[in-house]
């Protein structure tokens, strides 16, 4: 075939209809289509259209910092309804994002599922089977018996997850949006439409996404760098094949992540020495973050998720155990060392890239040994929210991949601070609180992104670490199990909590090393497995 399939964005913009369903393949800064969907924006600045459109991002398109993604859709008629993994989101100190107007002035249907269910449903569009039949969400806010994933009152009219009894069990139904147009991006397509990835972090589920337009009569559009000579790519480096692209769009100033514009690294193209990553600064995160290290063991698969527990690599790092753990992230790095800021989503030094959308069958399967994720609040029945602060939603993204990991985790950290702005004074082995914070354990938790109830009835080892105690999920109560020297039990942890808190009977001390800016002495658990 000839080159005929690189067009100009303003035409590949023209081939969008109104009322399509149209997915998205991103991950918020990371491998984003931005100018395909900033070409969209603009036509329907001139034209009105495309109108009404129904927009699937199984992770995020965009973010608050540079990539402004499905922000360059956020016009009133233009979209009608969007099914996210993940929204954009960012500090308080930021404007909202446009997206955010829409949704929470209830002018567009939003709804937040998991990001591995979202992908499972490209998979099963692709099939032409009736959508997703998984335990992934069940007691959380996608479950219907809650908000089921309606992020507003608009979508909250039009519920699109089923609880339904199958084989004598309770199950989730998740139905397809067969999507009719796929906007993807690599960095490289042949003159047939042959795509490589080379200058990518991630494989961000762009193929199951092609697959489930391509097999009901869509059409793919694929975003890249450069167009090169057909036949030129290796066969084995091309990811999504000519056959499932119809359109190419070139965007020669197309950045690797938000804010970088190309760094070998991040693509797995070079790898660096260990002293090439920073340990992390000395800092209250780092309190926290050294104490969740404690939990690993020699040999661990260990899932991270974003925050405070995104530097626990760096503290393997500084401890001497810089290829103990291997480390898997959801948009599909195995190995190496996690990236933090703008890179955040890939990893130095990885030893694999995986698509993103086999990664979560791994995570839904429960086939690591621990996941470190983070907390916004906790509640008497050891629900964590991640996912929503009605105030001000456009602080958190959304379950992104939350719900998915937890499903069937064997032992799952939850890290984050007992309350929400404290200041402390730490150092010589202890902490003390100079300024407390607002209560972060309450009665009920504003969004069930983590439900207790079936941590429990899966019998997961739940852990909730903060800076002044360490907590356990335990059968009828949440139960403090070891608290921060310098700390007041009642005063510092007791009286700042809205949960009713048991106290272990063996009650320990968090270790005095961690509380010091130095190498405290982790030693790794033996190795759980072979």
């Amino acid at each position: 075939m000839s080159s005929s399939k690189v067009i100009t964005l303003a035409q590949a913009a023209s081939l969008i209809n109104d009322n399509d369903v149209v997915t998205v393949s991103s991950s918020s800064g990371l491998g984003c289509p931005d100018a395909m969907l900033a070409a969209i924006g603009a036509r329907f600045d001139t034209q009105a259209h495309p109108r009404n459109l129904t927009m699937l991002h199984p992770i995020a398109a965009g973010d608050m910092y540079g990539i402004k993604g499905i922000d360059h859709l956020a016009k009133k008629g233009l979209i009608k309804t969007v099914i996210a993994g993940s929204f954009p989101s960012g500090p308080s100190s930021l404007p909202m994002p446009d997206i955010w107007h829409l949704i929470v002035n209830n002018e567009i249907r939003a709804y937040n599922l998991p990001s591995g269910v979202l992908f499972d449903m490209h998979r099963e569009a692709a099939a032409r089977r009736p959508g997703v039949l998984t335990k992934v969400g069940l007691d959380t806010f996608v479950d219907p018996s809650r908000q089921g994933g309606a992020m507003n009152a608009s979508a909250a009219e039009h519920p699109i997850v089923e609880k339904v009894t199958f084989a004598g069990d309770e199950w989730l139904h998740y139905r397809n949006f067969v999507p009719r147009v796929a906007i993807v991006r690599a960095t490289t397509a042949d003159e047939r439409g042959n795509l490589s990835f080379e200058h990518e972090g991630a494989l961000l589920g762009g193929r199951d996404q092609a697959l489930a337009v391509r097999n009901n009569g869509g059409i793919v559009i694929a975003q890249v760098k450069r167009v090169v000579k057909a036949g030129s790519l290796h066969t084995q480096s091309v990811h999504i094949p000519c056959n499932l692209v119809d359109y190419v769009v070139v965007d020669p100033a197309q950045k690797q992540t938000t804010q970088i514009e190309y760094d070998p690294e991040i693509s797995g193209e070079i790898k660096l020495p260990e002293s090439a990553f920073e340990f992390a600064q000395w800092h209250p995160d780092k309190i926290i973050a050294r104490r969740a290290a404690m939990e690993l063991a020699q040999n661990d698969a260990v899932n991270l998720g974003f925050g405070i527990s995104a530097n626990v690599p760096r503290i393997l790092l500084e401890e001497g155990y810089p290829n103990d753990v291997t480390w898997a992230i959801e948009q599909g790095a195995v190995g190496g060392v996690p990236l933090l800021g703008f890179a955040f989503g890939c990893s130095g030094n990885a030893d694999a890239i995986m698509p993103s959308p086999s990664q979560f069958v791994y995570f839904q399967g429960g086939g690591f040994d621990v996941s470190l994720l983070s907390f916004m609040q906790i509640d008497r029945f050891g629900n964590v929210n991640v996912s929503k602060l009605p105030s001000k939603p456009y602080l958190t993204a959304g379950c992104g991949g939350f719900i998915d990991i937890t499903t069937h985790a064997k032992r799952l950290v939850f890290s984050g601070y007992f309350t929400a702005g404290a200041k402390f004074e730490i150092g010589n082995g202890k902490l003390s609180i100079v300024k407390e914070g607002k209560k972060k354990l309450v009665a009920d938790v504003d969004h069930v992104t983590f439900s207790g109830r079936m941590g429990q009835a899966r019998d997961q080892e739940v852990l909730y670490i903060t800076e002044r105690c360490v907590i356990k999920l335990g059968k009828d109560a949440l139960e403090v199990i070891e608290i921060a020297p310098g700390i007041d039990l009642q005063k510092d942890v007791l009286d700042q909590s809205d949960v009713e808190l048991k106290v272990s009977p063996s009650l320990k001390t968090m270790d005095p090393a961690i509380f010091t800016d130095a190498p405290f002495g982790l030693n790794l658990k033996e190795a759980r497995h072979g």
